[in-house]
């Protein structure tokens, strides 16, 4: 599913990211545990393609493509067909409502309206959240946008769902809720889960838990 060899990144003379290994497999949920500065978001933002390897250092395939290979357009679409984000703060757009939220990806990979919408309403049901699907994310608690992101983050049916502290601006209960969640999602569609977190009990429920220090996966 991912398979990223020898990763190397740089910014200016800093180097964040020093040769990371890194195997997944499909329908895996893999946590990703360090300290602040480890290099823990910009992996993440490598394997969402939101940022490249530097060249000649090494390899990214995901779901059998070669990441390097693709050009921006190419990337773009293979971003919006095959990933999906969770960010801590949940990066909806205020001016919308949910459904319109939840939609947005859909509609940038030209899905008939109709279908997006019947597919938005799905997800917002399956997540608990169909009665505020007509209301602005300021109308909504911390809970309920994180749901509506990860609706979002489902909407094109993606194989890999990657997301970055998705409960640290959560409460306690909120926070629980969205960890059960995850694994309730990858039973019901089978997708594979990438997450950075500092929080012990969500990544001690993962599949496997790696832990990065200074660049690197020590264990």
């Amino acid at each position: 599913m991912i398979e990223a060899k020898n990763i190397h990144k740089y910014y200016d003379s800093l180097h964040v990211l020093k040769g990371v290994d890194l195997f997944i497999e499909k329908s895996e949920i893999v946590s990703i545990v360090g300290a602040s500065g480890a290099g823990k978001t910009t992996l993440l933002q490598i394997l969402g393609t939101l940022d490249r390897v530097d060249k000649g250092t090494g390899s990214l395939h995901i779901n059998a493509t070669d990441i390097a290979s693709l050009n921006a357009k190419q990337l773009a679409k293979f971003r919006n067909e095959n990933l999906g984000f969770i960010f801590q703060f949940h990066q909806l757009l205020p001016e919308f409502t949910a459904i319109e939220n939840v939609c947005i990806p859909a509609f940038i990979k030209n899905t008939p309206k109709n279908e997006a919408v019947k597919r938005a309403k799905e997800l917002l049901a399956f997540l608990g959240v169909s009665h505020r699907e007509d209301h602005k994310p300021n109308e909504l608690s911390g809970g309920e946008q994180q749901r509506v992101a990860v609706a979002r983050a489902l909407i094109n049916n993606p194989a890999i769902i990657l997301a970055d502290e998705p409960s640290g601006n959560l409460d306690t209960e909120s926070a629980e809720n969205l960890h059960n969640l995850f694994f309730k999602l990858r039973d019901e569609f089978g997708q594979t889960f990438v997450i950075v977190t500092h929080n012990e009990e969500l990544a001690g429920m993962a599949d496997r838990k790696l832990e990065m220090q200074d660049g690197r996966i020590i264990k």
